[in-house]
């Protein structure tokens, strides 16, 4: 089961997505349709429901967690999957960080392409991925000094993602922050 739109936008309310992380999560949303919709008119067979539902989710408990210092992606995947979507809920825990799971390089999945969707968005605004990691490491670097997998192996995995995704498409990386940028975050692009 998926939730529709208007569910996800009452699990956005109830739990008190701050505002910051909202226009973030429009912004990662209308990324990953955008592509999602590029990767399907090029032959993939990506759910579009599932990928919209997981990129309105995926920092659902964010707001909780500044405030507990609990991982959100975790927190996010036990709350989704408590309330009926498992689905949903494995692209929550999946948007920090893949895995496990078993790469195939003919398929892109909505895990992988909510994961990226994020890694492009710095705040409300489409960025390339190393303006995104720089971001993410002058933020993190000393919240986080004891990660598991440096930041480093992350972004070296969100470029493979990436090469992986456009390899499949017949725009650039770059091109989609022209795209957002000059439509005003993407409005032409917008999907909801």
């Amino acid at each position: 089961m998926i939730p529709a739109r208007e569910e996800c936008f009452e699990l956005i309310r109830k739990y008190e997505m701050f505002p910051h992380i909202v226009r973030h999560t429009r912004v990662v949303t209308d990324v990953a349709l955008f592509i999602a919709h590029k990767l399907n008119d090029s032959g993939q067979h990506l759910d579009i429901a599932l990928v919209e539902a997981g990129a309105l989710l995926h920092d659902i408990t964010k707001t909780i967690s500044i405030t507990t210092g609990e991982d959100h992606a975790q927190t996010g995947y036990e709350l989704i999957v408590s309330l009926g979507y498992p689905e949903v809920a494995d692209i929550v825990r999946q948007h920090v960080r893949l895995g496990p799971v078993k790469y195939d390089p003919d398929v892109v999945t909505e895990a992988e392409l909510v994961n990226y969707a994020d890694k492009r968005v710095k705040h409300d605004k489409v960025v390339s991925l190393k303006d995104r990691f720089t971001d993410i490491r002058k933020r993190y670097k000393n919240k986080f000094a004891g990660l598991r997998v440096p930041f480093d192996v992350i972004e070296q995995e969100t470029q493979v993602l990436e090469k992986k995704i456009f390899s499949k498409i017949d725009i650039s990386p770059e091109e989609i922050n022209r795209i957002f940028s000059e439509s005003g975050s993407g409005k032409e692009a917008r999907f909801f």
